[in-house]
């Protein structure tokens, strides 16, 4: 048994080496990769997309796909890197979701540049100040991040990338009683995400909405009769502990975010595409505009309607379809769109999150 154990932990040792080799050369090939491109570009979403598919399709396992992809992630992470470390935006302080939405996507070699809001996020990327910034656009439970649907409308930035990061909140606090908690601090879409448990477990305590779920564990921090429902990163980085683990209502509770950039993304293969538009005033106007879709073939896969800030009562309709606005059949349907809308933008096309 001896034996057999040192032969296997000596091929351990070989195969490490073999895999180091590998890595490096996968690396070098990256690099000289870069230097052939005309326009600097580093991040190319569709490509790093084709990559994970692939390698989820072609896994033999016993390693889960979730698991081949998190570490074929951060080898692309650190090939990109030696090209150029770009930065990118999310919401702060350090142990939001949004900063696990970051990691989750591009992996831990890029920079994380922390914003004190959503609007901040997208002012970063506009200036060139950063390369990519990543927000919060819809959740499972609590329907469709507003800030960020304005702030799509108005911008010149496009979606280049989208990301599905399962949420699990936690009651954190320097305290060790739950009964002994008077004010709870959280975004106000976690409080709501929780609101079930809360009600139960927690009657008497004041909600406290604040900016982010980081900022609530940093104000929790210092007051032993104070807790935050965030993250379990965020314990760590503030110094909490987990007074009540996974207490959302709903166990399947998932943010959408969505990465922004002026970048125009090529296909990948399985795409969306997403926009803006709204209504001329006539009856029937939504079924007509809705028509080229079924015509051609093209599935919509989201629908959602957001006061247009310009008049009492008027909406625009954010739209997700199947396919990247390049393929005929939704290039086809976008100019039948057209003809018809009052107004519509394309926010970008760009590859289905990999999951």
């Amino acid at each position: 048994m001896a034996d057999n154990l040192k032969q296997l932990r000596a091929r351990i040792d070989a195969l490490d080496l073999e895999i180091l080799k590998l890595v490096s050369e996968r690396a070098s090939t990256a690099h000289a990769i870069g230097k052939l491109k005309d326009d600097g570009t580093v991040y190319r979403p569709e490509r790093e997309a084709q990559v994970l598919r692939r390698l989820a399709q072609d896994n033999p396992g016993p390693l889960p796909d979730k698991v081949v992809m998190h570490l074929f992630t951060e080898v692309i992470s650190a090939c990109r890197a030696l090209e150029d470390a770009f930065s990118v935006a999310s919401l702060g302080p350090r142990g939001t979701f949004s900063e696990e939405a970051v990691v989750k996507h591009f992996g831990a070699q890029a920079p994380v540049v922390l914003c004190n809001s959503i609007d901040e996020v997208f002012r970063s990327v506009e200036s060139g100040n950063v390369g990519y910034g990543m927000v919060p656009l819809e959740n499972s439970t609590e329907g469709a991040v507003g800030r960020t649907m304005d702030l799509l409308l108005s911008s010149p930035l496009k979606i280049c990338g989208e990301v599905l990061l399962p949420v699990h909140q936690n009651l954190l606090s320097t305290g060790s009683d739950i009964a002994a908690v008077k004010r709870i601090y959280s975004h106000a879409q976690s409080l709501a995400q929780c609101n079930r448990w809360l009600v139960q477990n927690c009657p008497h305590a004041e909600r406290v909405p604040v900016a982010s779920n980081a900022e609530a564990a940093r104000r929790a921090q210092d007051d032993a009769e104070s807790a935050a429902i965030a993250g379990r990163s965020a314990a760590g980085h503030y110094g909490l502990s987990v007074l009540a683990g996974n207490i959302e209502d709903e166990p399947n509770n998932t943010t959408r975010f969505v990465v922004i950039s002026g970048q125009e993304i090529s296909p990948s293969g399985n795409d969306k595409t997403s926009l803006v538009l709204s209504t001329r005033n006539v009856s029937g106007a939504m079924h007509e505009l809705l028509a080229p879709l079924a015509r051609n073939g093209v599935s919509m896969t989201r629908l959602e309607s957001r006061p247009s800030r310009t008049g009492l009562w008027e909406y625009v309709f954010f739209l997700d379809m199947e396919g990247h606005q390049n393929e005929e059949k939704v290039a086809r349907a976008l100019e039948g769109m057209r003809e018809l809308a009052a107004f519509l933008k394309v926010l970008g096309s760009y590859p289905v999150a990999v999951q």
